[in-house]
């Protein structure tokens, strides 16, 4: 797996709350494919996606091309340098399970989300 590093690390009660960075762009892709709807509006937001298209640009909730859509803004927004980019994946374990949650292209976005659970 290519290079990653612990950024967070937080205990809360019987589960534990990582933020790992990593340049393994399948690992983020799993990551993104477990994100939940509340997820996948908090990496929206974090985006800017509404300010940064016209409306008719943008697929509706409801469009089978919208996780898609998403999906490609996370990849292009993790562009480091040519074709380097990095991903934020932030995980919950508890016990010996260990549940992606969200995946980021930026630190400030994963660390709110981290945060935020």
């Amino acid at each position: 797996m290519p290079q990653q590093a612990l950024f967070l690390e937080k205990e809360i009660g019987d589960r534990r709350i990582e933020v790992l960075k990593t340049y393994d762009q399948h690992f983020a892709r799993d990551a993104f494919d477990g994100m939940d709807e509340s997820a996948q509006t908090h990496l929206w937001q974090s985006l800017g996606i509404d300010a940064s298209y016209d409306p008719e640009e943008i697929p509706v909730p409801t469009s089978p091309n919208r996780n898609d859509f998403l999906c490609d803004e996370l990849s292009e927004a993790a562009r480091e340098d040519g074709n380097k980019k990095s991903f934020f994946v932030v995980s919950e374990k508890t016990g010996r399970k260990s549940t992606n949650l969200y995946v980021s292209p930026d630190w400030p976005s994963a660390e709110a989300f981290a945060n935020a659970r």
